[in-house]
């Protein structure tokens, strides 16, 4: 289980951050396109998260925890690590509760990211190669300046904030058979495990992340945070040691957890465009590339997929487009 303090949060805390953000989101939609259809052999239904204010899920999360905080906290301001979604969410969380931030990122980020964060009037910080090394640096920096530290994963509130997701969505598709959700950090997964088994018990939860940064795959397997090497394209998925709080929720309440490759995210990238006119960026588009390489387990069923952020850089495009029919 995780620590204490990590406790994963109740159906009554989602509720109430869905209380609390309702004056600062709009719900995203949840749609369907016979394209995907025909593609998948499936009955598709998209989340579409890549519409939320800063491009990315992320955002419920930092709200709900950022606009909680005491005072003396908004006063000592927030730092925060990330490859991208997470700081930006961060960071116009911290913009709306009036509070200082920092964001540190690794040293060659997605270059829309880095201009969305400072655009949002946070401190930008660069250090290290990857998220890893980005929380290394961060951790230090809130220690020597009092700051809280904004985890991408071990907040209950974050989690709590961003399972309002799916509760929108079971709204509009309470018939959903499976759920596919792309993982980095895990809150995504860990927020769609806590509201689907409170809201739909039959639902089957099914994560996913890239072969090549396979820390939350395989520290579910394991039944404990693990370590392991990190270089997916996929900014949102790549990630190097699970996460306690949302590997403790996974252990307990997740169906599935499968592995895609790079190359399928971008092709499942270059589907999005095509067939739901819909920019995703590599996490994104990390739910629909599983639901692609494997359609004997979907066919025939109603899945829903979240499309988790659209942030993608201009190099990720032309990549991506290279995938698109002739």
């Amino acid at each position: 289980m995780a620590p204490a303090d990590l406790a994963p949060p109740t159906m009554r805390d989602v509720l109430d951050a869905r209380r609390l953000l309702a004056p600062h989101l709009d719900p995203t939609p949840a749609r369907t396109y016979p394209a995907l259809d025909r593609a998948t052999r499936a009955r598709v239904v998209v989340k579409h998260e890549n519409l939320q204010p800063t491009g990315a899920f992320k955002v419920r999360g930092a709200l709900n925890l950022l606009l909680r905080l005491t005072p003396e906290d908004r006063a000592r301001g927030v730092t925060a690590f990330s490859t991208g979604n997470h700081a930006q969410a961060v960071a116009h969380a911290a913009r709306t509760a009036r509070a200082a931030c920092t964001v540190v990122m690794p040293t060659d980020p997605n270059p829309t990211k880095a201009a969305a964060v400072r655009d949002l009037g946070a401190r930008l910080v660069l250090a290290g190669t990857t998220f890893d090394d980005a929380r290394e640096h961060a951790t230090a920096l809130a220690a020597d300046d009092g700051s809280r530290l904004v985890s991408a994963a071990n907040e209950p509130l974050l989690v709590a904030g961003v399972a309002t997701a799916y509760v929108e969505l079971l709204e509009r598709a309470p018939d959903l058979d499976v759920l596919v959700v792309p993982v980095g950090g895990g809150s995504g997964a860990a927020a769609a495990c806590l509201v689907a088994r409170a809201l739909a018990p039959g639902l089957e939860v099914v994560a996913v992340q890239s072969s090549a940064s396979p820390a939350a795959h395989d520290s579910w397997r394991a039944g404990q945070p693990v370590s392991r090497p990190n270089t997916s394209r996929a900014e949102g998925l790549a990630t190097g040691t699970g996460f306690d709080l949302t590997q403790a929720v996974l252990r307990e309440h997740l169906d599935d957890f499968v592995l895609v490759d790079d190359d399928a995210i971008d092709r499942a990238a270059a589907l999005y465009l095509t067939a739901a006119r819909t920019v995703a960026e590599g996490a994104g588009a990390a739910a629909l590339a599983a639901v692609l390489a494997d359609p004997a387990r979907f066919a025939g069923r109603r899945v829903g997929v979240v499309c988790s952020g659209g942030n993608a850089s201009p190099a990720e495009l032309r990549r991506v487009c290279a995938h698109l029919p002739r």
